[in-house]
This record gives structure tokens, C-alpha cells and sequence, in this order.
């Protein structure tokens, strides 16, 4: 063993022996976490971590070179896992099939932690049943330029349309700058109609709340909006769950919430220093959750009544492809975000006339998924720049292939 190595360390956890190898790895520098205290973290709020993600298959994401790198998906579960970790084979639309791990207990959080993972994201449906969700995603993701207040005004229109068809949603924080509301059901019905009753509640949320809220699926159609990200429940789609921890530098964390407290919140109160605090004091806000299970006949009656949503005008060129109604332009491809970020700075730069006639949501910056991690796409929506000033599309900055070289 190298001596600038630290010694791995052994945790018993209900009889089950984990190793947590390089227990001193920084793996957050800003507040100086290493991977045992995301490890210590995840031990005190075991409990609610479980109640969101144990008992599910879950994809991996893996951060093994810490936050300041890319992340990579591994849905297949490692050959030598230990005994405690159970696993269910998924089949996926594709053709494809891929056994994933779940985790039923505190040994396997901590197990999942020492493979790199920091938040947790697991399937919508439980090991026992993979082919009939028990739980629908609300996603509220803000636009650039949205506030938090706007987000909590969508969330309260989104509990008022779950009230209206016997639903009962629980908000948490996403980790990041948006909000979850997860809602219990019982496991009855396919993805294709959980998808559709989420689909139906986001465009009802919209019709309530329009110009706050939008279901439309493309991102340049959304304007200054809270996006009701209903695609969350298709089937190859996870979304982190209750106590993850997010990839950001202040190690914030995704927190359940009463309905009580999302007006007066904010996301950046709850990261691994404070959740712990939090949980011992109140314990977990969505403890009741798995008791609260109800029925979509509410939601996909309202999907008839409002009948099929409206979809894109399909290009002329014969290949099938959607047809943009806005002004788009591409600028670039790139593998990583800080690549993307300069390859935007570049174009601005050359183009620094338009720059002061876009607005936060007309920069397009997307987190693209490959095989195996995610690459990144620039666009940029020319809608508010006047049509005699608008840049033709031209070659990309950057042009960064994630299938190159794969089959």
C-alpha cells in the first residue's frame, strides 16, 4: 500500500461489513466534506433516504473524481457486489435490459456512497413490481431568470390540481434550484398512463397558471416559465431522490418539506451540514408518504376531457424531425459544461451587437445524456433579436461526437 494512501475503514451497519476505501477523499472541497462524512451523512437520515429510494432499482451516477468532474451512468450493477444488495433486471424500450441495484438498508447507502454516488436515483417502481409505478414526479424546473417565488406559486397551483383529483402531493427541494412534488399511487396502472396523467396535470397546471407555468416539451417554447417536467415519468427516467445530496460546491442537499414551510424556504438552507440538524430535530416531513397512495381515474378522465396535446409542426425534409417554431441557432457540442460555458463566451463575444437583446431564457444551454454520461449542447433562441440583426447559423465552436467510436 502506497503511504500517502488513508487506510480504508470498516463500518458494521445491522450486521453488514462495508468498506469505505479513501475515507479522506475531499470529494467537496468549498466546505471541506470527505467521502466518510458524505458517507456519516447519509447514516443520519437513513430512514428517510430509504423511504424515498430503498426497495427500487437505481441507476448509478457516479462522481469517483469528486464534484469538479463529469459524473458517468452506470445502470448495470457491479459483478462483485456484496450480499446485502439486492438487484432487478429492468427492460427498457430499446431492447435492452440492465440488472440494477437496489438497496433495502443503511449498508447499502453506504455501500452506493463509497462507489461515488452522491445523490440517489431510483426508478419510480418498486423491485417486486417493475412494470407499475407506485409513485408520479412533479419536476418544477425553472427557466433562467425565475425566481424562487414563482416556482412555490407553481407548486401551490400543482397541489391544488392534485387536491381537485384526490391526489396528495409531497414538495421537496430538487437539490438544486427547483422543486419536487412527489405523489404516491397505487400500482395499478402502466408507465404509458402514468406518463400521461402527469402530462395532463402539467398542462393543467399551465391552463390555471399561464405565463408562470408551461408543459411545453421544447425548451425554446418555454419562455420566463416554470417548466412541469412530466417526461420524468417515462420509464428510462430517474430523478434524485428525498436526501440526496447534489453536485454543487455548498453540498446542498434535496430536503422533504410540509406545505407549511415552501413559502418561507429556500434550497441553499439545506445541505449535508444542516440536514442532520433538521432531521434529529423534526424528523422526516414525509414520513406519512407511503400511507397516502392514491388513484389516477381522477387525473386520466381530465386527460380525455382535455383530450391530445398539441405537438410540433414536423419538418419538410423528409426526415420526420420536429420543426422549431423559433429562431434557433446551434453553437456548439462540447463534453464537458465548463466547455460549453466558454464556447457560449465565444460566440458572444463575436456577436456582442445581440447580446443586449437577449433575455436569461433565450440561452440554451442543455445537459445532453450519452451512453454513459451526459455531453452538452449551446443554442441560442434569436426571438427577441431584431430579424435584420439576427446571426446566420454557422459553423459550431465546438462539435464534440459522444457516440464516436461506440457501436
Amino acid at each position: 500500500m502506497s503511504p500517502s494512501k488513508t487506510p480504508a475503514e470498516i463500518l458494521t451497519l445491522a450486521g453488514s461489513e462495508v468498506r469505505i476505501s479513501s475515507p479522506d477523499k475531499v470529494l467537496f472541497p468549498e466546505p471541506g466534506l470527505t467521502k466518510l462524512d458524505v458517507v456519516r451523512y447519509y447514516l443520519s437520515v437513513a430512514d428517510g433516504a430509504l423511504r424515498g429510494a430503498g426497495g427500487r432499482p437505481m441507476v448509478l451516477k457516479r462522481f469517483p473524481k469528486g464534484i469538479d468532474a463529469e459524473p458517468f451512468f452506470q445502470k448495470r450493477i457491479p459483478e462483485n457486489h456484496p450480499a446485502f444488495i439486492d438487484t432487478a433486471t429492468l427492460h427498457y424500450a430499446s431492447g435492452t435490459s440492465a440488472e440494477e441495484a437496489v438497496i433495502r438498508d443503511a449498508a447499502g447507502l453506504a455501500w452506493v456512497v463509497n462507489l461515488g454516488c452522491l445523490d440517489l436515483n431510483p426508478h419510480p417502481v418498486r423491485a417486486e413490481d417493475l412494470e407499475h409505478p407506485d409513485e408520479l414526479r412533479v419536476d418544477l424546473d425553472p427557466m433562467p431568470g425565475v425566481g424562487w417565488s414563482q416556482i412555490v406559486d407553481v407548486a401551490y397551483v400543482a397541489r391544488e390540481v392534485l387536491d381537485d383529483v384526490g391526489l396528495v402531493g409531497w414538495p421537496k427541494t430538487s437539490g438544486s434550484r427547483g422543486l419536487h412534488i412527489l405523489v404516491r399511487i397505487a400500482p395499478r396502472w402502466s408507465y404509458r398512463d402514468v406518463r400521461l396523467a402527469a402530462e395532463t396535470l402539467a398542462r393543467e397546471i399551465e391552463n390555471r397558471a399561464p405565463g408562470l407555468a408551461t408543459a411545453r416539451w421544447w425548451k425554446e417554447e418555454r419562455g420566463e416559465s416554470v417548466f412541469v417536467d412530466f417526461n420524468q415519468n417515462a420509464k428510462d427516467r430517474t430523478v434524485a431522490s428525498a436526501y440526496s445530496i447534489r453536485p454543487l460546491p455548498d453540498a446542498r442537499a434535496s430536503a422533504p418539506l410540509t406545505w407549511a414551510e415552501v413559502r418561507s424556504v429556500r434550497p441553499e438552507q439545506f445541505t449535508v451540514l444542516t440536514v442532520p440538524g433538521r432531521y434529529a430535530d423534526v424528523g422526516d416531513p414525509h414520513s406519512g408518504i407511503d400511507g397516502a397512495a392514491g388513484s389516477l381515474d381522477g387525473l386520466l378522465a381530465l386527460a380525455a376531457e382535455l383530450g391530445p396535446a398539441e405537438k410540433p409542426p414536423r419538418g419538410t425534409d423528409g426526415s420526420g424531425r420536429r420543426q422549431s417554431v423559433m429562431p434557433l441557432i446551434e453553437v456548439a457540442r462540447t463534453k464537458t459544461k465548463p466547455e460549453a460555458v466558454a464556447a457560449l463566451d465565444e460566440w458572444k463575444s463575436l456577436h456582442a451587437d445581440v447580446v443586449p437583446d437577449l433575455h436569461p431564457a433565450d440561452v440554451l444551454i442543455d445537459g445532453m445524456r450519452g451512453s454513459s454520461s451526459l455531453w452538452y449542447r449551446v443554442r441560442v433562441n434569436l426571438q427577441h433579436v431584431p430579424e435584420d440583426k439576427r446571426p446566420a447559423q454557422e459553423p459550431l465552436l465546438a462539435d464534440y461526437d459522444p457516440w464516436a467510436g461506440k457501436e
